[in-house]
C-alpha cells in the first residue's frame, strides 16, 4: 500500500480576491523527489508555505506526515527541513561549527560525518562560510536543513543564480538525499532540473496545476518528437511535406512529429539525392519545457488536468 507523506485536496488560498491558489490536488510519497515547477507567479511558493505550515490556507484538505499545517505543533516542524533561497548562517563560524551549532537545536540529529558525506562537504570542514563559493554555501544550507534528521526535506529553487557546474553538484547532492530515504518536496522553474531529478512532478501555472506524473505518464500527453538540423541555401528545395511541418529560424528548421520514422526517411532520402549533409542533426523526445509549454500555452483553459496515477 503506498504510504504517502503529503496528501493535498482541492487546496485554496486567497489575498482579497486574488487567488493565488485555485484547487491544487497531489500527492507526495514517501522517499520519493517530487517537484513543483513553473513560472514565477505561478503559486509554487504559496503552496510550499502552507504546507510548511507558514501560511494558513484559504479551503482544502492538507496533511503533511500525518499532522495538519494549520495547528503545526513542536512535534511536526522537528519532522520537516526547510532549505529557503537564502539562509543566514554566521559568517565567521566554520563549515562544521555552524553544522554543529544547528544539529544542537534538536535532541536527535544524524551524525555530523552523515551530513558532511551526503552534501559534499567534507573536503571543506573548517572552511569559514564568508569564503564559501555560492554552491558550497547552498550545499552548506542544505546540511543545516538535514541537522534535525527531517523525514521532509523542502528545497526552494535551490540553484537560482548557479553558473551550470554548480547546477550539476547541488543536483548530485539532491540525489544523494533520496539515498538516506528522505522525502523531498522541491520547487523550481528550472525544467532540466527537474527533469533529471523528480521521480514525479506536477507542472503549475496561475494557480491551477495543469499536469501530474512523472515525465514519462507526461510525454504521453503528446507523442511528438523534435527534429532540428541545419541547411543554408537549399531550403526551398526541401520536400514540400518537410516544409509544410518546419519551423523556420534563420538556416535551421525544426520539425515536431509524431511520426519521426517516416519523416527521417523522407529528409535522408532528398539528402543523399542532393548530395547534401544534414549538419547538426538531431532527434529527441519532448523534453519537459517542450511539454510544460505546450499545456500551457494551449486554448482549452477548462481542459481537464493531466493526472497519472
Amino acid at each position: 500500500m503506498t504510504e504517502f507523506t503529503i496528501q493535498v485536496r482541492d487546496l485554496k488560498k486567497s489575498y482579497g480576491n486574488f487567488e493565488a491558489v485555485r484547487g491544487v490536488s497531489f500527492n507526495v510519497e514517501k522517499g520519493e523527489i517530487f517537484a513543483l515547477l513553473g513560472p514565477n507567479g505561478a503559486g509554487k511558493t504559496t503552496i510550499v508555505e502552507i504546507l510548511e505550515g507558514h501560511t494558513k490556507k484559504s479551503s482544502g484538505f492538507i496533511s503533511v506526515l500525518g499532522y495538519d499545517p494549520d495547528a503545526s505543533s513542536g512535534k511536526f516542524r522537528s519532522k520537516i527541513g526547510i532549505v529557503l533561497q537564502e539562509i543566514g548562517v554566521e559568517p565567521y563560524l566554520k563549515v562544521e561549527e555552524v553544522i554543529r551549532q544547528f544539529s544542537g537545536f534538536y535532541d536527535n540529529p544524524p551524525p555530523l560525518e552523515e551530513i558532511l558525506a551526503v552534501t559534499g562537504l567534507e573536503g571543506i570542514r573548517d572552511t569559514r562560510a564568508r569564503k564559501l563559493s555560492g554552491g558550497q554555501k547552498r550545499r552548506l544550507d542544505v546540511a543545516v536543513g538535514l541537522a534535525g534528521d527531517p523525514e521532509l526535506l523542502f528545497l526552494d529553487e535551490p540553484t537560482t543564480g548557479f553558473d551550470p557546474a554548480a547546477r550539476r553538484e547541488a543536483w548530485k547532492m539532491i540525489s544523494n538525499l533520496k539515498k538516506l530515504g528522505k522525502t523531498v518536496l522541491l520547487t523550481t522553474h528550472y525544467m532540466d532540473e527537474a527533469e533529471i531529478l523528480a521521480d514525479r512532478l506536477a507542472l503549475i501555472k496561475s494557480g491551477l496545476i495543469e499536469a501530474e506524473g512523472t515525465l514519462d505518464q507526461l510525454r504521453q500527453h503528446s507523442k511528438k518528437t523534435t527534429i532540428k538540423f541545419k541547411l543554408d541555401n537549399v531550403i526551398s528545395t526541401l520536400p514540400e511535406s518537410i516544409l509544410r511541418i518546419s519551423t523556420r529560424i534563420q538556416n535551421e528548421l525544426e520539425i515536431l512529429t509524431e511520426n519521426p520514422t517516416e519523416v527521417l526517411k523522407t529528409l535522408t532520402s532528398w539528402a543523399n539525392t542532393q548530395g547534401i549533409e544534414l549538419e547538426n542533426l538531431s532527434v529527441r523526445k519532448q523534453s519537459l519545457e517542450d511539454i510544460f509549454l505546450e499545456l500551457t500555452t494551449e486554448s482549452a483553459r477548462d481542459k481537464k488536468k493531466l493526472t497519472y496515477d
